[in-house]
């Protein structure tokens, strides 16, 4: 008999004639959720965002930017709130912790979720349009801190279970939260996870040495600010030449008004050098192991981040768990293509559809 305490058990399929397949863990469950304070964010870059919104108004409900203060440090967030919710989907960003990267993954979960599950990207502190903090910068700990602080303003009163969402180090801050909410969070879907160090990778091991000095965080910061300084058109032309035509007009918009800042910028490389020195531990085995039924990771083929290596690692130290590989061809930066984000979306409703309902 399935236990009422493990969605990746409970979690049941209600079928009626009168409406689609209905999610529900056991007995339905009504949202209190506490409201959000909201604002709009005007893009530095021009031309694209407007289309976006104008394509996707016909087709999929929008995500609404909002701004929350948590803890007193102001927070981006990007939300779909459904009408008559089951769940609530709280996504977990890597690092940059930019919420509008995943505007296009948001919505297309919601809408392959049926409208049944509200959705909630919350941003890491000062990974953001403005300088809220005047220049202070946050660490992997604080972060995961602000996180937790949020579910307990914001959704302590409500009975939906919460599903968390993390992507890169989102996925260690999504276990980290497991930790300490194990009541409210029912399950943890990692993407592309960044759960320990790659020493083979000479990616992280350049990255780590550029943010474990202040002088070259500093310098690379002040040289991304002075790109950010140019005109909107320029910055767009930069942007777009140095990415690529696959990443996305929202992604590309995203990383013109919000990463090329030198607070922003500080603040990524900050955080990482505080990832790189607690991911030179070992992952917490015994509580995946623990909670092996309850949370699923999602590994790429030829990620640097979260390397097959890791996969079975982790395979080996916690049998149970729910493991899987993308063979598609999509990157770690998944939420920077519309391809990738359509497919990782696909993945995570099949999860809560599928692989939670058994």
């Amino acid at each position: 008999m399935p236990s009422p305490c493990s969605p990746f058990s409970s979690y049941s399929i209600v079928r009626s004639a009168a409406r689609p397949t209905r999610l529900t863990f056991g007995k339905k469950q009504e949202s209190r959720c506490s409201s959000i304070f909201r604002g709009d964010f005007t893009p530095r870059c021009i031309g694209s965002m407007e289309r976006v919104a104008l394509s996707s108004s016909f087709g999929r409900k929008q995500a609404t930017n909002g701004i929350c203060i948590v803890s007193s440090f102001s927070t981006e967030l990007l939300e779909l709130h459904s009408e008559d919710p089951s769940l609530h989907i709280l996504v977990i960003p890597g690092n940059p912790g930019i919420v509008s990267y995943y505007k296009d993954f948001a919505e297309a979960l919601y809408e392959l979720l049926e409208g049944q599950a509200s959705i909630t990207a919350i941003g890491h502190i000062s990974h953001s349009r403005k300088d809220w903090e005047n220049g202070r910068m946050f660490s992997l700990q604080e972060q995961i801190n602000h996180k937790v602080d949020f579910i307990e303003q914001e959704l302590q009163n409500s009975e939906l279970p919460i599903v968390l969402v993390g992507h890169s180090i989102g996925s260690y801050i999504s276990l980290e939260i497991f930790k300490k909410l194990p009541q409210q969070v029912k399950c943890v879907i990692g993407l592309y996870p960044f759960l320990s160090l790659n020493r083979n990778s000479r990616k992280q091991s350049m990255i780590g040495m550029i943010a474990g000095s202040s002088i070259l965080s500093a310098a690379i910061s002040s040289f991304t600010g002075f790109l950010g300084s140019f005109p909107m058109s320029v910055t767009n032309a930069i942007v777009r030449r140095s990415l690529g035509q696959s990443w996305s007009a929202t992604a590309v918009d995203v990383t013109c008004s919000h990463l090329i800042q030198y607070h922003t910028m500080r603040n990524v490389l900050f955080m990482a050098m505080t990832e790189f020195k607690k991911l030179a531990e070992e992952p917490d085995w015994e509580f995946m192991k623990k909670k092996q039924n309850q949370i699923a990771l999602l590994f790429g083929i030829d990620d640097h981040w979260g390397p097959l290596s890791l996969f079975e690692e982790v395979s080996r130290q916690v049998p149970g768990i729910a493991l899987s590989i993308e063979r598609e061809g999509h990157t770690h930066s998944y939420c920077c293509t519309e391809a990738g984000s359509a497919w990782v979306a696909r993945h995570v409703a099949d999860l809560i559809k599928n692989q939670i309902s058994n």
